[in-house]
């Protein structure tokens, strides 16, 4: 078996944002090939594209209605054949999304669904019928707001929809959905793509007996903005009949060579857990939770994080991200003044981490949250719950490319979402060939990890408990690689009591001494050394510099 996406450094395009060809505002799969160059020049090795199929676009492609087509707004199928044939002599692989838990209502299923209890697909989305007093038949929450049925007065009857009532839910329950589903993946596996990320891969199953979810466990202080986050979710999603579709989905994966997939988890309380569950035994190849795209950020968080994961010696294997398309930007997110030198200690942090890490379109950049007026936002969370959350409009605002042209170069007309002058100030231009910019830390950090195998395949291992310094080893086949972080805001003085090559050394913002070393705000050193963990453990010696 080849496990080349262990070893692999995905970067995330969303489509709609990359570059724009056609001239009408909205980036395309054109776009996307003819910047394959410089995706294969950062030194990734897959690129998950975020979805393009056939879609009304109320949750910006999210809602599908065709499975196997390209929406006009993206190009057609010549223009994905295109892209999958040019990065594959790129040797870049291609992971595309899949929208399984839900689809579109304008999809032709829920059409025939929604007319009638008698219809073909009747069976085929979650039905139930109201309680006495006409209430929906149960509490459960949708998501993006308020309650998730939606009454249908051609049938008499509610249907469910995790997310916006436009996009009701497939009931898993019915085997002919399940087949349905999975053709749709043999399409795409026919059409040459490398693997799959599977939107919401933990909601695909509800309780067949719609028992109401109970209060979270979380007490909250002050009511959340979204009360989704006050219940359990252990009835709407997260049920165990999941496991049994993810054997079947990866047995076909299985039958075509070199396939991965990587599944999406969303769940406030038990995320890490089911990243395991769902890893082990031949089901999904890796899966990635919201548990570092939120605002913690700590050494503490990341070890209680890793330990958590990793508590076990089993096949289970995470994909880890900073940023993505669905959360405020890390460098937005976690360093006030969206410092540069913090971008790139996020960085190596991210690509030194045992897993597979993601990047996201824009972060190679130092790319930071765009800020958007109301009138500005097209998100459905981001306009129902404003201002106390703006929703994901700000992450998703077009790449920028050039300084000196219009909106950044991502496109000749008025994109979709606004190019403002704080994103514009980071353009690739700005920084390509310039050795102390983000764009270039990048660059060398990810060949650094390809020339590093401990960094790929090591085991790893934590050293202290300190809040702001994060200290492990990476340890793969008798070479240590010792990684050393500050996360915090005041300098530490380290001890010198281990053997090293101070010639070979990556560093930033460190200070080397006789006999210690001084690691300051955003410091990093990454150096192979000669004793494991248990000895750097036993003789690790630091302080912090009031």
């Amino acid at each position: 078996m080849n496990d080349w996406w262990k070893r692999a450094v995905i970067y995330q395009v969303y489509p709609r944002s990359y570059l724009d060809t056609s001239n009408n505002g909205i980036g395309d799969l054109k776009g996307i090939t003819q910047k394959l160059g410089y995706i294969k020049n950062l030194g990734v090795d897959a690129i998950w594209l975020s979805p393009f199929f056939k879609s009304p676009m109320k949750d910006m492609g999210y809602d599908v209605s065709d499975y196997i087509d390209i929406d006009p707004l993206f190009g057609d199928m010549e223009d994905f054949e295109k892209l999958v044939s040019k990065a594959h002599e790129y040797d870049l692989k291609i992971i595309i999304d899949q929208v399984l838990s839900h689809s579109s209502d304008q999809h032709p299923a829920f059409m025939d669904s929604r007319s009638s209890l008698n219809s073909e697909k009747s069976d085929w989305y979650v039905w139930a019928d109201a309680n006495d007093d006409g209430s929906p038949p149960n509490n459960w929450l949708s998501v993006f707001g308020g309650p998730a049925w939606e009454w249908e007065p051609l049938r008499g009857q509610y249907y469910f929809h995790n997310f916006l009532a436009s996009q009701p839910d497939f009931n898993f329950h019915n085997k002919q959905v399940r087949d349905y589903l999975l053709q749709t993946v043999k399409f795409w596996l026919d059409k040459g793509v490398d693997g799959f990320r599977l939107d919401t891969v933990n909601y695909y199953y509800h309780d067949k007996k719609l028992r109401d979810n109970p209060q979270s466990p979380i007490r909250f202080k002050r009511a959340p903005v979204n009360p989704y986050y006050m219940q359990n979710q252990i009835y709407a999603i997260n049920q165990d009949e999941n496991l049994n579709f993810l054997t079947d989905f990866r047995h076909l994966l299985d039958s075509y060579a070199d396939k991965t997939s990587v599944g999406e988890i969303g769940d406030s309380h038990r995320g890490i857990e089911i990243m395991k569950t769902y890893t082990k035994e031949s089901r999904l190849h890796m899966a990635y939770s919201f548990k570092l795209l939120g605002k913690e950020f700590s050494a503490t968080f990341i070890r209680n994080t890793f330990n958590e994961f990793f508590d076990e010696e089993d096949e289970s294997w995470p994909c880890w991200s900073f940023s993505n398309h669905d959360v405020t930007r890390h460098l937005t997110r976690w360093n006030e003044n969206e410092e540069s030198c913090f971008a790139k200690l996020s960085c190596a942090l991210l690509l030194s981490l045992k897993g597979t890490p993601c990047l996201y379109q824009g972060e190679e950049i130092g790319q930071v949250e765009s800020e958007l007026e109301f009138e500005e936002l097209t998100d459905p969370p981001g306009i129902r719950y404003w201002p106390e959350n703006k929703g994901r409009d700000g992450c998703r605002t077009p790449f920028v490319w050039n300084s000196k042209e219009d909106n950044g170069g991502f496109s000749k007309v008025r994109p979709w979402l606004p190019v403002k002058d704080k994103q514009i100030s980071r353009s690739v231009n700005i920084q390509e060939g310039v050795p102390s910019s983000v764009l270039s830390f990048y660059k060398d950090f990810i060949n650094f990890r390809k020339t590093n195998v401990t960094l790929q395949e090591g085991n790893q291992y934590f050293i202290d408990n300190d809040e702001d310094l994060l200290i492990f080893t990476r340890e793969f086949q008798g070479v240590i690689t010792l990684c050393i972080f500050n996360l915090g805001e005041v300098s530490f003085m380290l001890k010198t009591n281990f053997n090293f090559d101070k010639d070979n050394v990556l560093s930033l913002n460190i200070h080397l001494r006789e006999d210690s070393i001084e690691i300051e705000k955003n410091g990093l050193m990454i150096m192979n050394v000669e004793e494991d963990h248990r000895s750097i453990s036993s003789r690790i010696d630091f302080r912090k510099l009031v």
